[in-house]
């Protein structure tokens, strides 16, 4: 932690020279752009499994995003090796990593009323990517944190993505970082003299921010969930948008039977999805026969999509059917193999069946796509069943450093198996003098469980200068939470370094 602080304060110090690439005014950068393009580039895969997995249905529409993005990066103030990407995700949301990796989803594609509307999105998330926005954010997450991007992660369409862990965590900081006003407004212009530039009316995106007025108006809890997070809309931005709009040249296509036609497909499968989130709210109330049937809707009305199949095998997973939870995943898989949420649940439930060979297998395939706490809580419970303990501890403790409750859950199992092999690490001790000088140890029991046979071994020079150990024990159990202390009648000890390790412990019966 010294070393990052050192190295946060010598980047502050270089830091203010920046230009930004799009106003052409000084920034505050610390993120090179070397650093920015391997950030998006290392977490745009992660990141589009954790918001839903690709939107992989209709290839058509994702051609047509790609081509609308692509005319708007063209003409954009930074050369970027952007990337367009649809989700398959209902929340309507829409973002960009640094180095111009960008995607939006499904859900906010079928609330847009024409290509101008697509561009003034696209538009706006190219800013956020040219002008380093996100860099930005990060640049003051370094020195206000010392460079620790570890956050919790949240998403519209499954309660798995949260729990993104490791390197997967990086991309969370970025994707949930709030952009400040003055860069939302920012985007919105730029994004607007973007879409002229690329022949598109500007206009689209005054109709784009009235929308969501309306919307947030609304508090449709979807939207505010989604969009509105990150990007809050306000009648300051729609009449900043029309003073843009009047400033730029008049024209300009709207595009509205182009993007009618490319949505065709998907607007036509729509109510498919929303039985299907509709099941998803029911499955998170607990109503899992509400939530069957609602999933059995969506296959009826749209049985290409694997999500649906996943949906019903969590139904009967909920409800401890796991062999028929088991082959819902198979289904799901069949129609999409590259997606981690369905080989995370059907590896837990391999793993309620007794399968722990096949379970690992699946948990390790979706930890290739995304690192999430559940599926090493589960590889940690599949290695203690073997007997692999030290096994067991590696997953434990990727899930203890994560935080929440499972974070805590982990902790607990990995302090059950971890006193054995390295007391030190799980039992804190503290060392004072008494007041004849001699050297007073003290140690807490952080664990869950009730401690005794607590050895102590302080190291010290005698007389003679000499180096030598002597092994003590602290009497007694040690409850939870309790301290216990011993004197060990060697001294002086004048403070400084604690020259006592705890070296044994054992858990009570």
């Amino acid at each position: 932690m010294n070393r990052l602080l050192v190295v946060a304060t010598l980047a502050a110090s270089m830091a203010g020279c920046a230009v930004n690439p799009v106003t052409g005014k000084p920034d505050f950068m610390m993120v090179s752009e070397s650093q920015e393009l391997a950030l998006g580039e290392q977490n745009y895969a992660p990141m589009q499994q954790a918001e839903g997995g690709v939107y992989d249905i209709d290839p058509e529409l994702t051609a047509y995003v790609r081509d609308v993005g692509s005319k708007l990066a063209a003409v954009s103030d930074r050369p970027l090796p952007y990337e367009f990407v649809v989700l398959n995700n209902s929340v309507p949301n829409a973002w960009a990593l640094p180095g111009g990796k960008i995607a939006i989803n499904r859900g906010l594609l079928t609330e847009l009323n024409s290509e101008a509307e697509l561009a003034a999105v696209l538009g706006h998330e190219i800013v956020h990517a040219a002008a380093k926005h996100s860099a930005k954010q990060l640049s003051r997450s370094v020195i206000l944190q010392s460079a620790v991007l570890a956050t919790a992660m949240v998403t519209g369409d499954n309660g798995f993505g949260q729990f993104a862990v490791g390197s997967a965590a990086v991309g969370a900081q970025l994707l949930n970082s709030t952009y400040g006003r003055s860069a939302e407004l920012e985007s919105d212009k730029y994004g607007m003299t973007y879409m002229s530039r690329a022949g598109y009316d500007p206009g689209g995106a005054v109709m784009l921010q009235e929308t969501f007025v309306r919307l947030s108006e609304g508090r449709d809890s979807d939207w505010l969930s989604g969009l509105f997070a990150s990007h809050p809309p306000s009648r300051a931005r729609v009449e900043a948008n029309i003073e843009t709009a009047a400033n730029l040249p008049p024209g300009g296509e709207l595009g509205v039977g182009r993007y009618e036609a490319a949505m065709k497909k998907t607007m036509a499968a729509k109510p498919a999805y929303d039985a299907y989130d509709e099941g998803r709210k029911a499955l998170a109330e607990e109503n899992s026969e509400e939530a069957l049937a609602l999933a059995n809707k969506a296959i009826e009305l749209f049985p290409q999509e694997g999500h649906f199949y996943a949906l019903r095998g969590d139904v009967r997973l909920v409800d401890g059917k796991y062999d028929m939870a088991t082959k819902n995943y198979d289904s799901a898989i069949k129609r999409r193999d590259n997606y981690f949420y369905y080989y995370l649940r059907r590896g837990l439930a391999e793993k309620e069946l007794g399968d722990l060979d096949n379970a690992q297998s699946d948990l390790e395939r979706s930890i290739e796509m995304l690192p999430t706490g559940p599926a090493y809580f589960s590889l940690g419970d599949i290695e203690a069943a073997r007997g692999n303990e030290r096994e067991a501890m590696e997953h434990y403790a990727i899930v203890a450093k994560s935080g929440g409750e499972l974070g805590k859950a982990a902790t607990r199992k990995l302090q059950r198996l971890q006193l054995p092999y390295s007391p030190g690490d799980v039992i804190p001790r503290r060392c004072d003098a008494d007041s004849a000088g001699n050297l007073v140890v003290s140690v807490k029991n952080t664990t869950a469980w009730p401690i005794e046979d607590v050895q102590i071994e302080v190291s010290y020079t005698d007389a003679s200068g000499r180096g030598r150990s002597v092994r003590q024990g602290i009497s007694g159990r040690i409850a939870p939470d309790a301290i216990a202390s011993i004197n060990t009648g060697l001294g002086p000890y004048a403070g400084g370094s604690c020259p006592a390790e705890v070296v044994a412990a054992r858990y009570a019966e």
